[in-house]
This record gives C-alpha cells, sequence and structure tokens, in this order.
C-alpha cells in the first residue's frame, strides 16, 4: 500500500512556524489501526486522513496515541492541500466530521474553519489543577472536555511551567491557559499529554472556547490572537453566535509517500 502524504505548517505564512500536520488523502478507509500507526510513526500533534465523497470530504484526525472528535489546525491543513496540490476549483470545501459538517473557504491567501461553538460553564479551581499548572489562574472554565484558566498577563502565560506528569492525570483531554495579549486581543497556550502532546503549538479547536469567552469579555466580534508556543501561530477569529470563524495561512513544508 502507498499513501501520499503532506506535512504543512498552519497558521503560518512561513515554513518552521505555526503547527505541522501531516495529511494524507485517501481512496478509502483502511483499518483504524494502520491510521493510528501512521500518526504514531508521523509523531506529529496530529495527522489528518481523508477521503473524496460524492458531496464532500470525509475528515479524520490522529494524534500520535488517539483518535480526536475536531482539529482545527490540521483541517486548515487538509483544506491547503485540496485547494492548492489537489486542483480544488470552488471557493469552500466541507468536511464531514464525527463533529458534524464543517466549512473551510478561501479569500486570496487566507483559510478560514467554520467551526461550532464551545458552550463554557464555571469550573472550581482545585488544588490538583493548581499544582499541576504550577500558576493559580483568576478564573477556571470548562467544556468540551477541556478546561479554560484565565490570567492577568501575557507574562503569567509564558511564565508558565506545567507539570506534564500531574496534568495528564486530570479529568480533561486538554489545558487552555489565556490572558490579554499586548499586541493583540488575547494570547493563549494549549497543553494535551493526555493524548501525547504535551503542548500544541497552535489549536485550532482551543479557540472554540477562547473566542467565545474573550468576545463577551472585549465586547467585540472580530478578534486577533497569537498562541505562544515556541514555533508561534497567528489566527484571525470572528465570533459567529453558535459558530466561530478561525482564519490564518499555511505553507506546504514537505511532500512524499507512505509505504506499508
Amino acid at each position: 500500500m502507498k499513501i501520499t502524504i503532506y506535512q504543512v505548517d498552519a497558521f503560518t505564512d512561513s515554513v518552521f512556524g505555526g503547527n505541522p500536520a501531516a495529511v494524507c488523502p485517501l481512496n478509502n478507509w483502511p483499518d483504524d489501526k494502520i491510521l493510528q500507526n501512521i500518526a504514531a510513526e508521523n509523531n506529529l500533534s496530529e495527522t489528518a486522513f481523508f477521503v473524496k465523497t460524492e458531496s464532500n470530504y470525509q475528515i479524520r484526525w490522529f494524534t500520535p496515541e488517539v483518535e480526536v472528535n475536531l482539529c482545527g489546525h490540521a483541517t486548515l491543513a487538509s483544506a491547503y492541500i485540496i485547494f492548492n496540490h489537489l486542483g480544488f476549483r470552488e471557493d469552500t470545501i466541507q468536511f464531514d466530521s464525527k463533529s458534524g459538517l464543517l466549512n473551510v473557504f478561501r479569500k486570496d491567501d487566507m483559510l478560514t474553519l467554520d467551526f461550532p461553538t464551545t458552550d463554557l460553564s464555571p469550573a472550581i479551581i482545585k488544588g490538583d489543577f493548581c499544582e499541576a499548572i504550577g500558576k493559580v489562574p483568576i478564573g477556571l472554565f470548562q467544556g468540551n472536555n477541556k478546561l479554560l484558566a484565565i490570567y492577568e498577563t501575557e507574562q503569567d502565560i509564558k511564565d508558565i511551567n506545567p507539570d506534564f506528569e500531574k496534568l495528564s492525570k486530570l479529568d480533561y483531554m486538554g489545558v487552555i491557559v489565556t490572558a490579554p495579549g499586548n499586541d493583540s486581543d488575547f494570547i493563549s497556550r494549549f497543553f494535551a499529554p493526555k493524548v501525547g502532546i504535551n503542548e500544541d503549538p497552535v489549536t485550532g479547536s482551543a479557540h472554540t472556547l477562547l473566542i467565545p469567552f474573550w468576545a463577551d469579555r472585549l465586547n467585540k466580534k472580530e478578534l486577533h490572537a497569537f498562541q505562544l508556543s515556541k514555533r508561534k501561530g497567528e489566527l484571525f477569529c470572528e465570533y459567529k453566535g453558535d459558530r466561530v470563524w478561525i482564519s490564518g495561512h499555511a505553507i506546504t513544508y514537505l511532500t512524499g509517500e507512505i509505504e506499508i
């Protein structure tokens, strides 16, 4: 079996930035074990697989350890490959996923994810969380199996140095930390050691929580954001009520072939 593989840096306009995702177009779905093994071998935060159907594309996402229900940067990367390498001529791609129908549309060199908003509810700040994250937040919320921890300053976010072993034992898939940005509306970082990702470079799905929170806090619909990982990513966001738009650039890093 031979499978074409691309690696795309998402939410950046230059290689070695943003979040790298592997993208594998398929003619049909192989056994799930093969998909998981490919993702583990790639050892990136996400590998996306998609199959063309009569009406749209079916898409799935795998970390090195598990399949996940939603991934933003790997969806952006997949759309970039379809638009730029596979001859897709229209301006909107529709993906059928475990999180429902997801649209990605392009305007000039910018791609926009149209994702469902994640509802937030308050969470109790407990000692085990504070020990794991290493800094007490001023607020804590939960949604879609993630925690959203609020801090006062960008420097607070830069200074966070989690205990990943303790973080992996929390009853949540991942933890988002966020604060107002010095050069943007807000900044964030995302940690998910429970699914094999200590720190994700740029996380589109985390912004389904971040955008509604900051839209309400700042009383504005259009937001500019950075994710302050080592690689750093830039996101242009818009709050649409039950949907959020997450826009960014992408660039191809490599094209190759998997032999199984």
